[in-house]
Formats: structure tokens, C-alpha cells, sequence
């Protein structure tokens, strides 16, 4: 089927509030640019935001030559209980937040007329989520138009059979019988063809009768994909007058006891992040600019894998994966049948998890990224009987969609000890109790529930408390079936089981579904010895919006006066800006993709200790420009793969120690200059070392755009930075910007802070250690203009349209 683009031309209105209507380009993140405030009903979890519900409609013309055609619509994502009208009359209801959906239209249109669709979507039911959300169609939509001789949505299929020789298996479904070509191309040469006639098939997935044409294609001197090499073929399926293109790669996946999870015959350990759906100053937009962006960072700083935290992921996505080679864990949701909050998805998901699960797999199946699927993400459910069949109905029935891939979930096995003896962190009453809470007189002191609960137990007592607390005998009793009904054991913080487990469970496969950032070289180390270690994702990879109750330490002269200015949790590795923090640096060296040394410096003129997580590492940032702060102590972090390290500061060592665990701290004394790290091997002889310097007295605005030119309409990501004119940063700069832009929009500005007064969609911020980002789209014609005001001057970019 033809596809079109369907984005343009959409009008949306908050039917919650008087406010006035909008014309918007989707994707389209409503929730953005509301007011942020203590009546929000969903607080600290969704960043304050007060949510609401949204109509959204646009008007189009259907030809009457169309009227044979076959006419459907596909929503990516419409957050949430979707309502879709065509001309007044109801065609579709979707409650699920996170699936791409389909409206089949004919029966609604009126042809040679114009046609009115409205979208519906409710937000004001709050809470309903454990982070920020976003409200709308966040996502794209695409129409697809078909003669009667047509291969419908999702009508491809293709498998790797075999390596040698490569094989591959191509299945394309078509509406009528009839003759089906086939071309794979690799760049623009044609590698193989081949033609055959659809069939009448009963489908042994759904048991319907279908028509389709099965290929058995050889594919010579075929390139793989893998992470280290992602290339990507082409397939073209023409069947009469309709074209179908598909991107795929030639990769096999296994996964055993004996070898682990192997990627071509080859091991793979997975290097993971947790990556909420969000994009940061962007909201819940998924731009295809930023999925790549996204992709494209934690791919430079040692990641090969994504946990899509928790629902499944965007298509863009995807799609990026795909081309740099990350693999991707897609994750089906974040609750079973037990409320984590009020008007969560519990309430529907048992009418509609297979046909949630179904289109998670029709976006995913011919993706060669996509390396497993988890079925949730610490659902207490796996501790009754009632839970540990549904985790079996739900491996099976995606073995049955898809048996390519293995299936886990991530399970806390703490929280599932705890809910046994009745001490469970979620539960429906607890649901209740946040809801009720939630709309108390704010100045009212509140128990901690549900998640927040647990976030705060971790403040209180650390992460060790947490892992320890996960050895217990009972935490075994209460998982060890769950973990039975999947393919691969999925443990949220149980890194201390890691050993005992292998030796008890002589064919369970651990994945490390949810980890701390600490961990990351036990968990390397034990790794490399143990196959049936899979991989390790850390909570967080990337900063997000909501769920501030997890790791949001902040010294005073950044954090907010009122609570609800609190926006994001603070504890990404790369922070919401996409700035590598230090902790990703630490996690480089962990996973050996990098010997460092890696210097980061708790900033000096700060003075306060602060209660930090086991989500947040540490507070130390990569500068050594502190003027004004000469005498003072603090304290300079080292990441290295070494036996010693030896700090320097101005020439003169400060300190050199045994390098543990690829981490060592060092108390020393600010002087302006330069400090240096040195690694040293164990006989002595350097192995690496770096220098930071402190910026001079002058100061300027730099103005850093992560691509010199941009395509029309193009999304352009500029970090604004306060340095010297020698480019060194200066991170006590304070100051509060303003953003105009000539030929383009401002599509998101903001800072890393954790606390924001108003929001993101602002054309004003504050800096946070001297940083900002704006993020703009070009104009279609002729340069683009962005102009940054501070307190004294104002400072210009302009950005190139590419020919």
C-alpha cells in the first residue's frame, strides 16, 4: 500500500481548559506547554504538569477515484485512551498509550467531499503514570491507500534462516492471489530477484485464511548485520501495481545455556541503557532527528543496547537502531493487573494485551535491532499464582508471534518478597492512597507510597540495602516460577544473586533488566566468565522528564524554592541535554570500551553533602575552572582501567593510589592551573593520562551546533555554553537567556537542571553550570537566525540550508 504522510494541518484545543486552538504539525506533545504547578494530581511523577484532555482534528480531501481504494490510517502513538471519529462517527477507541494502532476508513469516508477526522485524547485522569507522559498524537501518522490489488500493512515478513550459505526467508501477504516479484538490493545493485503467486494459506499464528507468497532467497557473499557492522539491504515486493519497500539485515539470533546470547555465532553481552520514550526540551515529540541523536550518543559512549523503559518504543527509533547498530530490548508495559497508580493501564490491559503484543511485534519483527521482548517491568503480579500463568500465556503467545526472539521481564525480586508478606510497594489501595494524597492541601505532610516509597527507602538506606536485601531466601521462593515462564530471567537490582543463581539454576539466563551504575564493573567482571550472564541495563541511561522522586539530589543555589518546579529525576548518565555525565565515563571504562583516564571534580565552591542514590554516581563534573575558589579542598574523581593513577595539579603530584574497581577518589586542593590524571600499568610504564585547565578571565557565549547545516525543515540541536575565548568551559557562569530565531522555530529550550521554573517550551532559561540547549527547526528557505540575549549581550548564529 501507498504511503502517505499525514502529518500536516491538524488543529488541536484542551477540552479541559478555555484555551485558545492551536494549528499543529505532528508529532504533537500537548502536555509540553502546560502549566506546571502543586495542583498537578500527578506531582513529582510526571514533573508537575497538570495534564488535560485534547481534541485534535484536520480536514481532508478524499477524490472520488479513491473509492475503490483501500484507505487505512495508522497512529504511531496517541497518549492516551484514544478516540478517533471520521466525520462524526466513532471508528476506533485505543486505551493503551504506547502501541501504533489502525483505522481502517472506508466504511467512514465520503468521496469526492471534503472529510473531517478528530482524535480525542485524555490526559486529565490523573495519575495514570510513574513519569511524564506527554498528552496527544506524540507520534507520527501515516495513511495508506491500496487498489484492490494491494500488499496490506504489515504484509512482509523477513527471517534470516542461515549463514552459510545466507539465507533468507521473504513472506509477503497480498489481498487477492496473484503474482508477487521480489528484488533485495544492496545500495542501488540488484543482489537477487525472484517471482512467485500468492497463495491461500491458513495462517498457523491466527488461524485465518490469508494470501501469501513464500521466498527462499540466497543472498551471495552476503554482508551481516551486527552492532560492529550494521549494514542494511533493501527489499522491494511488487505485487500488480503496488511497491512495498522494507530495510532489513542478514544477522542470526540465538541464545542457550551453553553460549549465551550470540549474535551471528558470535557472544554478545549486552551494554544497556533504560531509555524512557521522552525527548527532553522536546517533550514526548518522536522527531526522527532526535531518535538518531539519541541512538547516536549512547552509541559513542559504549552502550550496544536499549531497554525501551517500559512500553514499546517509536518506530524512528527503530529505524535508528537499525542503521548504527543497537540493539534493542522492547518492552511491552509497566503494569499487570495491580494499579501503580489510580487510572493506569491496569484497568484494560486484560482485554487488550493481545492485540498490544501483536502490534508490538508487527512493528518490530523485521527489524534486525530488535534483539528480545520484555513482557513488563516489576510486576509484583510475578509473585502469585495468578501472575506467574499470565507470564507464561504471554512468552508463549509472543513464541507464537515471533520465534526468533526470546522474552523476559523485568522483575524487582525485593518488591516481590515485600508483596508477599504484605509489604508491597504497589498494590491498588496503595494506587488509591496516591491518588487521594495527591489532592491534599499541598502544605499537608505526605506518606510516601508506590514507587515514591521505594525511591525513598533508597535514599534512606542506599543501594546496598536494596541488593542485599534481594539475597534472601524468600526472594528466590517468590520469582524462582516466574523466572521459570520466560526465556531469560530478568533481575531489577540483583546483581548478588548473580552467582548463586548460576550455580542453583544450571540453565537460567540473567539479564540485568534495571541496575545501578556502581555495578557496572562487577557486573562486567562476572560477565566475561559466565555466559548465561546476557547483559545489564543501567537505570537511567538517558535523563527524563518525571519521576523526580529517584535521584534528584541538587545543591541549593540550583534547586527550586517550591517542590513542584522539580522537573526530572537527575540521574542520567548522559544528562537530558545529551551531555555525557561522569558516570558515563565510569561506565566506558566498566565495559572496557574505553582505558580512560577520565577526570571529574566535585565543583569546588560547593560546600553542601549531599544524600545521593545508587541511580546517581556522582555530582563531579569534567572542569577544573573554579577562579575564585584558590585554597579550597574537594574532591577529584579518576576513571580508569589501570593498577595506579597519579593526580598532578600544576605540575605537582597530589595523590597517586591503587586504582579499585575502576574508580578512585582523591581529596586535593583547588588552585587555578591545570590538574592531570596519569594511569599506570602494573609494571610501572604509562598507560594514559588527561589534562583539564582553567579557563581565562574572559567570557563569551559559545554557540555550538551539533551540525553545521540542516536540510529545510530540519531539527538542529545547539548546546550554548559560557567558556573563554579558547573554548573552555566556565561552569559557575550564571545567567538567564533569552532565544529568538529568524526563518525557523524554537521547538524546545532549556537546561539540565532539575528544577525548571515554567517549562520547555519557553523561549527563556537559566544555565545550569554555565550550559543550555536550544533546539530549533530551519526554515525552508534560506539560512536560519538564532539569536541569544543574556544580561549584557546578545550573540548570533546562523545556521546553512543545505543545497
Amino acid at each position: 500500500m501507498e504511503k502517505r504522510d499525514f502529518n500536516e494541518n491538524w488543529t488541536c484545543r484542551c477540552l479541559t481548559r478555555e484555551e485558545p486552538e492551536k494549528k499543529v504539525t505532528l508529532p504533537h506533545d500537548a502536555m509540553r506547554s502546560e502549566l506546571r504547578s502543586e495542583e498537578s494530581h500527578g506531582e513529582g511523577n510526571i514533573g508537575w504538569y497538570i495534564g488535560g484532555d485534547y481534541e485534535y482534528t484536520k480536514n481532508f480531501f478524499v477524490p472520488a477515484e479513491d473509492v475503490d481504494k483501500k484507505a487505512v490510517l495508522e497512529f504511531e502513538g496517541v497518549y492516551h485512551n484514544a478516540e478517533i471519529y471520521i466525520n462524526e462517527k466513532k471508528a476506533a477507541f485505543r486505551p493503551y498509550g504506547y502501541t501504533d494502532f489502525y483505522v481502517e476508513l472506508n466504511e467512514f469516508l465520503q468521496y469526492g467531499a471534503e472529510n473531517t477526522i478528530r482524535v480525542i485524547a485524555r490526559n486529565a485522569d490523573q495519575p495514570n503514570s510513574r513519569w511524564y507522559s506527554g498528552t496527544g498524537i506524540y507520534r507520527p501518522v501515516n495513511l495508506y491507500l491500496g487498489e484492490k490489488e494491494h500488499i496490506p500493512v504489515n504484509g512482509i515478513r523477513i527471517q534470516t534462516v542461515s549463514l552459510e550459505p545466507a539465507q533468507i526467508q521473504v513472506e509477503v501477504k497480498t489481498s487477492i492471489p496473484g503474482t508477487v516479484k521480489v528484488q533485495i538490493l544492496d545500495g542501488e545493485q540488484i543482489v537477487v530477484s525472484g517471482e512467485k503467486t500468492s497463495e491461500k494459506r491458513i495462517s498457523s499464528k491466527s488461524n485465518i485464511q490469508e494470501q501469501k507468497a513464500v521466498f527462499l532467497l540466497g543472498i551471495p557473499d552476503a554482508k551481516l548485520w551486527s552492532p560492529d557492522s550494521p549494514h542494511l539491504y533493501i527489499l522491494n515486493a511488487t505485487f500488480e501495481n503496488d511497491q512495498v519497500t522494507e530495510h532489513f539485515g542478514v544477522r542470526t539470533l540465538h541464545w542457550n545455556e551453553q553460549e549465551g546470547m550470540t549474535i551471528n555465532g558470535k557472544r554478545e553481552i549486552l551494554r544497556g541503557a533504560c531509555v524512557h520514550h521522552d525527548n527532553g526540551l522536546l517533550g514526548a515529540c518522536a522527531f526522527p532527528e532526535a531518535e538518531e541523536r539519541k541512538v547516536r550518543i549512547l552509541k559513542q559512549n559504549g552502550y550496544n543496547a536499549i531497554r525501551s523503559s517500559h512500553y514499546p518504543c517509536s518506530k524512528a527509533l527503530l529505524d535508528a537502531c537499525d542503521r548504527q547498530g543497537m540493539l534493542m530490548m522492547d518492552e511491552y508495559v509497566d503494569v499487570w493487573y495491580i494499579h501503580k497508580t489510580k487510572y493506569d493501564y491496569a484497568t484494560d490491559l486484560k482485554d487488550w494485551w493481545k492485540q498490544d503484543l501483536k502490534d508490538m511485534v508487527e512493528k518490530d519483527f523485521n527489524h534486525p535491532s530488535v534483539i528480545m521482548y520484555s513482557t513488563g517491568n516489576e510486576v509484583a503480579e510475578t509473585a502469585q499464582k495468578k501472575g506467574i500463568v499470565f507470564t507464561r500465556c504471554m512468552t508463549e503467545y509472543l513464541h507464537r508471534l515471533d520465534g526468533t526472539r526470546p522474552v523476559t521481564c523485568g522483575i524487582n525480586i525485593f518488591f516481590n518478597f515485600l508483596s508477599s508478606i504484605g509489604l508491597g510497594v504497589y498494590s491498588d489501595d496503595k494506587a488509591e492512597k496516591t491518588a487521594e494524597n495527591a489532592v491534599k492541601e499541598a502544605s499537608k505532610k505526605k506518606k510516601p507510597v508506590g514507587s515514591e516509597f521505594y525511591n525513598t527507602l533508597a535514599c534512606l538506606a542506599g543501594d546496598y540495602f536494596m541488593k542485599i536485601g534481594a539475597t534472601l531466601p524468600p526472594c528466590d521462593w517468590k520469582t524462582k516460577d516466574a523466572y521459570a515462564a520466560m526465556d531469560i530471567a530478568g533481575y531489577n537490582y540483583g546483581i548478588f544473586r548473580y552467582k548463586h543463581d548460576l550455580k542453583k539454576y544450571s540453565k537460567r539466563l540473567i539479564l540485568g533488566s534495571e541496575t545501578f551504575c556502581k555495578d557496572a564493573y562487577d557486573f562486567w567482571e562476572i560477565a566475561k566468565n559466565n555466559n548465561r550472564i546476557i547483559g545489564d541495563f543501567v537505570w537511567a541511561g538517558w535523563d527524563y522528564i518525571g519521576e523526580t522522586g529517584d535521584g534528584a539530589a541538587e545543591y541549593r543555589d540550583y534547586k527550586g524554592v517550591e517542590p513542584y518546579t522539580r522537573m526530572t529525576g537527575n540521574n542520567g548518565r548522559i544528562d537530558l541535554l545529551g551531555k555525557p555525565r561522569a558516570g558515563a565515563a565510569y561506565t566506558r571504562v566498566a565495559f572496557e570500551q574505553a582505558k580512560g583516564p577520565f577526570i571529574a571534580v566535585k565543583p569546588v565552591y560547593q560546600k553542601e553533602k549531599l544524600q545521593l542514590t545508587g541511580w546517581a554516581l556522582t555530582k563531579a563534573v569534567e572542569s577544573w575552572s573554579w577562579r575564585g575558589c584558590d585554597g579550597e579542598n574537594t574532591e577529584a574523581e579518576v576513571f580508569a582501567r589501570a593498577a595506579e593513577v597519579e593526580i598532578r595539579i600544576n605540575g605537582k603530584t597530589a595523590g597517586r593510589k591503587k586504582v579499585k574497581k575502576c574508580r578512585t577518589k582523591f581529596n586535593v586542593t583547588y588552585h587555578d592551573g591545570e590538574i592531570t590524571a596519569i594511569s599506570y600499568g602494573e609494571d610501572g610504564h604509562e598507560l594514559g593520562r588527561q589534562t583539564l585547565k582553567t579557563a581565562e578571565n574572559d567570557t563569551i557565549l559559545s554557540i555550538r551546533p551539533e551540525t553545521k547545516t540542516a536540510k529545510p525543515g530540519e531539527l538542529v540541536f545547539i548546546p550554548l555554553q559560557y567558556t573563554d575565548s579558547q573554548g573552555n568551559w566556565k561552569p559557575m557562569e550564571k545567567h538567564e537567556i533569552k532565544i529568538s530565531v529568524e526563518n525557523g522555530i524554537l521547538e524546545g529550550l532549556g537546561s539540565a537542571c532539575a528544577y525548571v521554573e515554567g517549562n520547555y517550551a519557553q523561549d527563556t532559561t537559566k544555565t545550569y553550570y554555565g550550559e543550555a540547549m536550544a533546539v530549533i527547526r530551519v526554515g525552508k528557505n534560506g539560512n536560519t537566525m538564532l539569536r541569544v540575549e543574556d544580561e549584557k549581550n546578545t550573540y548570533s548564529y546562523s545556521v546553512p540550508i543545505q543545497k
